[in-house]
């Protein structure tokens, strides 16, 4: 085990912090299983009864860590690109298959993979200085899971995933992808008054109803809306489009970050 996730436990209360804040708590494969190990861990653990999902440093996480060799790990062309994405799938629904609460709590940018992974736990507070977005398209690639949809609505999730483009804290409340909004130095007490009045709910009572609401969106068919986009964007992640091959020549050249700040630039 590594220092990437952290987890205390203090009256039925887990807290699971993501700490890779000098890499913006971006996501790579080993930290991924990590994560996904504490949190299923938690889950099987009987002195815990809610989990609340933070991290350290100023932002949530960044998404996908992009400086990682995904190619290399999974192989490449749509095969690679279908089971990486089905990786990360499986890893952002870790929040959803615990039995149990998990509550995220998020300042700063909450992007890409990093925004499904919050919006894939039950309830999400938020401090005033966050910010939700889902950027892939801008990068010619696709979420991993297609769950905005099914959070704030279709016409709201065409508006920002046709763009890419991030909102704050107190438009993503106003959406439905964010609970409740608070000051940024007041936002861990908050998150845990929450936790500790859901914490002294029965055990049952909460495993039952999370398991009850969970299942109506299953019924509905979010994991089969989720499973079709993974093997629809596979086959946008595998093609060689015509932004893909500039971004990658200004990466090539000048670095990932000048990569970003060129294509961002002309959404400006």
């Amino acid at each position: 085990m590594s220092d990437e996730v952290l987890t205390e436990i203090d009256a039925r209360i887990a807290k699971v912090t993501i700490n890779r804040a000098a890499k913006m708590n971006s996501m790579n494969p080993p930290f991924m299983r990590e994560l996904s190990g504490a949190l299923r861990a938690l889950d099987e653990n009987p002195a815990v009864s809610v989990v609340v999902l933070t991290h350290a440093g100023d932002h949530f996480g960044a998404g996908y860590d992009l400086k990682y060799e995904w190619g290399e790990h999974y192989g490449r062309g749509p095969m690679g690109a279908r089971r990486m994405l089905k990786d990360c799938v499986d890893f952002e629904f870790t929040p959803w298959d615990c039995s149990k609460p998990v509550i995220a709590m998020v300042r700063g940018y909450c992007l890409a993979g990093s925004c499904e992974l919050a919006m894939m736990c039950c309830v999400t507070y938020a401090g005033e200085s966050a910010m939700f977005g889902e950027p892939e398209i801008r990068f010619s690639t696709a979420p991993p899971a297609v769950v905005m949809p099914w959070i704030v609505g279709l016409k709201r999730a065409r508006e920002l995933l046709y763009t890419g483009d991030t909102i704050g804290a107190e438009e993503a409340r106003r959406m439905g992808m964010v609970n409740k909004v608070f000051p940024d130095d007041r936002l861990e007490a908050e998150t845990m008054r929450y936790a500790r009045r859901a914490a002294a709910i029965s055990l049952e009572g909460l495993q039952t109803t999370k398991a009850a609401i969970n299942r109506g969106a299953e019924i509905a068919g979010v994991r089969s809306a989720i499973a079709y986009g993974v093997e629809v964007g596979g086959i946008l992640d595998a093609q060689e489009t015509e932004q893909y091959r500039r971004f990658e020549a200004v990466k090539r050249e000048k670095g990932l970050s000048a990569a970003i700040r060129w294509r961002e630039s002309q959404f400006e």
